[in-house]
C-alpha cells in the first residue's frame, strides 16, 4: 500500500498546477463561508448589543417594538410622548440609579437628531458594556446650541469642531425644505464621538434645552407667522421640555427590574410602559432575522459552487488518469483501493483548502481591521476557529469527501483492459 501511496503522491506532484488551482478555489470558498458566518454573528451581536447596561426603556404606552425602534435605532417616530413630569418622577424613584431622557423628531441632512442631557455620555453603553468615547472635543451639552456628532455623521458630512450646522424640522424629505429649517438658530459642533457600530454613529446629539429653543417660535410643526425669536434671546424663556420621547433607566438592583416595570405599568397619573431592552431586541431580531438567513444561504451557496468545481475537476482529470489507475491495478491495487485513494485525495484537497481559507480570512481580517472599524464600526476577529465554527469546517471537509465519491466510484468501475487501451 505504501508503494501505491508513493505513486499517488508523484501523480499529484505531476498535476500540481491543477491541484493548486483547486486548493485556491476551495480556500476562497472556505474564507467566504467563515467570513460571512463571522459577519453574521457580528451583525446579530451588534444588533442585540446596540444598547447595554440599560435596565428599562420607558415611554408612552403602545408597541414595545416601536418604542425600541425610535429610542435605540432612531427609526420611525413616536405616536405619543411621555410628559416631563413623569420623567422627573421616574428619576426620583428610590430604585432608580440614573435616567437618560430622550427626545426625537428633527433631523439634519438625513441623520436623526436626538435631544438629551449630558448624562447620556456618562451612562449610555453598548456592546459588552462599553461606554461612549469622545474622538475629538468634549462629551457634553453644556451650551444651549452645543452639538455632539456621531462618527458617521462627522465622516460623511466632513464636519469638524467649531463648524455650525442647521437642523431641519421633522425627519426625512420633509426636513429638506428651506421653510422647515431652523436656520436662525445654528448649532456648533463641540464634540465628535468615536465609532461604535451602533445607531449612535448616525445621530446628531443636542441638549433638551436646545430642542426647546429652536421650537419657541414654532407651533403645530410650522413657524408662527410674524414671530421670530433670535438665538441670543432664548435664555429669557423657560426651556424646560414639556414632553420627551422616552427615558432610558438604570436601576440600583437589576433584580428589581420586573417590580419597577410593573409599577410603571400601573401608574395612575399617565399611561406608560417599561420595556426590557434584551427581550425586546430579541423579539425585534426575530422580525428582521431574514437578513441572517439570507447571509447564511449565500455562504453555503458559495461552498456548493466550490464543491461543484472540485467534483468537475476530478471528473475531468479522470479520463487522463485511466492509464495511471490501470497501472495501479496491475501492481496489485484492488478496486476498493482505487476508490479509497481518490476519496482520500479529495479529502486532502478539502483539508488543505480549508486550512488555507482560514489563514486567508485571518490575514484579510488583520489587514482590514482598521478600515472595517472606521467604516462600519465592526471587525472580523482574528481568532482560532470557534466552537460554533468547527461543525461548519467539518461539514465542508465531509462535503468534499462526498463530492469525491462519484468520480471515485467511476474509477472503481474502470477495468484493467479499459485502462490499458483507453477509448479515443
Amino acid at each position: 500500500m505504501s508503494t501505491i501511496l508513493g505513486l499517488a503522491a508523484r501523480s499529484a506532484w505531476n498535476r500540481r498546477h491543477n491541484l493548486v488551482l483547486m486548493v485556491i478555489a476551495i480556500a476562497l470558498s472556505t474564507a467566504m463561508l467563515l467570513g460571512v458566518e463571522r459577519l453574521r454573528h457580528q451583525i446579530r451581536q451588534g444588533f442585540s448589543q446596540s444598547i447595554s447596561g440599560t435596565d428599562l426603556v420607558v415611554g408612552a404606552r403602545g408597541s414595545p417594538t416601536q418604542l425600541m425602534l425610535y429610542t435605540v435605532f432612531r427609526l420611525g417616530s413616536a405616536t405619543n410622548n411621555m410628559s416631563w413630569n413623569s420623567a422627573q418622577r421616574l428619576a426620583s424613584h428610590p430604585l432608580v440609579a440614573w435616567t437618560i431622557p430622550m427626545s426625537l423628531g428633527d433631523s439634519h441632512r438625513g441623520f436623526p437628531v436626538l435631544a438629551t442631557t449630558t448624562d447620556y455620555f456618562r451612562h449610555y453603553q453598548y456592546g459588552d458594556r462599553q461606554p461612549l468615547r469622545i474622538a475629538d472635543g468634549r462629551p457634553g451639552l453644556d451650551g444651549i446650541f452645543d452639538t455632539v456628532l456621531g462618527a458617521e455623521v462627522a465622516r460623511r458630512l466632513g464636519y469638524r469642531l467649531g463648524d455650525k450646522i442647521v437642523l431641519g424640522h421633522g425627519s426625512g424629505l420633509e426636513a429638506m425644505g428651506d421653510d422647515l429649517k431652523h436656520a436662525d438658530k445654528p448649532f456648533v459642533v463641540t464634540g465628535i464621538l468615536a465609532p461604535t457600530g451602533t445607531p449612535v454613529d448616525r445621530t446628531v446629539h443636542i441638549g433638551l434645552a436646545g430642542m426647546e429653543a429652536i421650537h419657541l417660535d414654532w407651533q403645530a410643526g410650522v413657524p408662527i407667522p410674524g414671530m421670530a425669536i433670535p438665538a441670543e434671546l432664548v435664555k429669557k424663556f423657560d426651556l424646560t421640555p414639556k414632553t420627551v420621547t422616552g427615558v432610558l433607566v438604570g436601576l440600583k438592583l437589576r433584580s428589581r427590574a420586573f417590580a419597577v416595570q410593573s409599577q410603571i405599568a400601573e401608574d395612575q397619573k399617565e399611561p406608560l410602559m417599561a420595556v426590557l431592552p434584551g427581550v425586546a431586541l430579541d423579539e425585534l431580531w426575530d422580525t428582521v432575522g431574514m437578513i441572517e438567513k439570507g447571509l447564511l444561504l449565500m455562504s453555503w451557496m458559495v461552498v456548493a459552487v466550490g464543491l461543484a468545481g472540485l467534483m468537475s475537476s476530478i471528473l475531468a482529470a479522470l479520463g487522463e488518469r485511466r492509464r495511471e489507475l490501470a497501472i495501479l491495478r496491475a501492481m496489485g491495487a484492488r478496486p476498493r483501493d482505487v476508490l479509497m485513494l481518490l476519496v482520500a485525495e479529495g479529502v486532502c484537497l478539502m483539508l488543505v483548502g480549508t486550512i488555507a481559507g482560514y489563514l486567508l480570512l485571518s490575514g484579510v481580517s488583520f489587514l482590514a481591521a482598521g478600515w472595517l472599524a472606521s467604516t462600519f464600526g465592526m471587525a472580523l476577529p482574528v481568532v482560532w476557529p470557534q466552537a460554533s465554527e468547527l461543525p461548519v469546517l467539518a461539514a465542508i471537509i465531509a462535503a468534499g469527501a462526498l463530492a469525491s465519491l462519484w468520480p471515485a466510484f467511476r474509477a472503481y468501475r474502470l477495468s484493467l483492459s479499459d485502462g490499458m487501451t483507453p477509448h479515443l
